[in-house]
């Protein structure tokens, strides 16, 4: 998982872009299902528009944030002040 500050050009700021492998798109979608009580035992194949995914991005709008790890990564961009 890699998570940085987008590429948005808008006035509000950049957003925050989260990228994921395939494995990583697979693993969320897994947790989704056990969140809503769906327990899946053995192997399974996750597929998105029926197709294997190979890797996935979420895109956070300037107006939201993101914390991994303790850091906040504000949609509209690093903040200038000092930590």
């Amino acid at each position: 998982m890699n998570i940085r500050y987008g590429h948005g050009k808008t006035e509000y700021g950049p957003g925050v872009t989260i990228e994921l492998t395939g494995d990583e798109v697979a693993t969320a979608i897994d947790a989704w299902l056990v969140a809503h009580g769906v327990y899946v035992d053995g192997p399974r194949t996750i597929s998105v528009n029926r197709e294997l995914c190979e890797e996935g991005e979420i895109y956070v709008d300037p107006s939201g944030r993101v914390i991994a790890d303790g850091k906040e990564f504000s949609g509209r961009g690093p903040s200038d002040e000092p930590e």
